[in-house]
């Protein structure tokens, strides 16, 4: 859990508390009195402040998006500096124990698939969206075929991690999103996003054509039925 301050107001306190039970047990198993003996407060005092758990669980939402894409908003706004990148990424991972709940609370939302789960989701695609429009304005990315969709295949990247953590972390030898997995995750990430993975762009092409149709209708059997028809004729008639 995030380390105390003692200028920590009530309402961030009773917040952190819920963050922190919500990721760990899930928002239907977690009592306001769980909550309020976790800030040290009274029950009535997190009503107070919050109303319902409801509406502490819609502060949680915010406080996550924010910390989560916020981190990926420095990431471009550094890119001009690969010293400040460096450092940035460094003190992320240093704070992996204080961010934690952060995380699970994540995992847990998305997992969870309710209307506050969804919301969040389509947060995270939606400032994804906006990054990488920053990131082509400003020359640092490249230009999707598709925005929209890219935005959420690299939002889904960014959670998987979280969803997969205890096989992730079995097949590389730890016990879930440990310090070091995760400093082996960085590179080997950030080099498919900067370099590709394939050498060229034979896969690309294939797919393109597959899915506009133009198939290689030059070699095996003639059909009537039109190229890329899933139902030609495997043995059309002369």
């Amino acid at each position: 859990m995030r380390s105390p301050s003692p200028d920590l107001t009530t309402r961030a306190r009773i917040r952190d508390a819920a963050l922190e039970l919500f990721g760990a047990q899930g928002f239907s198993a977690t009592t306001v009195r769980a909550i309020a003996d976790r800030a040290d407060v009274s029950a009535a005092l997190v009503i107070h402040h919050f109303g319902s758990k409801e509406e502490l669980r819609a502060a949680c939402d915010a406080v996550i998006v924010d910390e989560i894409m916020g981190r990926k908003s420095a990431t471009l706004a550094d890119m001009g500096s690969q010293a400040d990148l460096s450092a940035t990424m460094r003190g992320w991972l240093a704070d992996m124990d204080t961010f934690r709940p952060s995380f699970d609370y994540l995992a847990r939302m998305i997992i969870d698939g309710g209307e506050a789960g969804q919301a969040l989701f389509d947060a995270l695609v939606d400032r994804t969206e906006a990054m990488i429009a920053e990131g082509v304005a400003a020359g640092a990315m490249n230009t999707p075929s598709d925005l929209r969709t890219t935005a959420v295949v690299v939002a889904s990247y960014g959670v998987m991690p979280l969803l997969l953590e205890r096989h992730i972390g079995r097949v590389m030898g730890g016990d879930g999103l440990t310090l070091d997995i995760v400093r082996r995750l960085t590179v080997p990430m950030l080099e498919i996003y900067t370099h590709g993975l394939y050498a060229d762009d034979t896969a690309l092409a294939a797919a393109t054509a597959a899915l506009e149709g133009v198939l290689d209708t030059s070699r095996g059997p003639h059909s009537d039925k039109g190229a890329g028809d899933p139902n030609q004729d495997p043995d059309p008639p002369e």
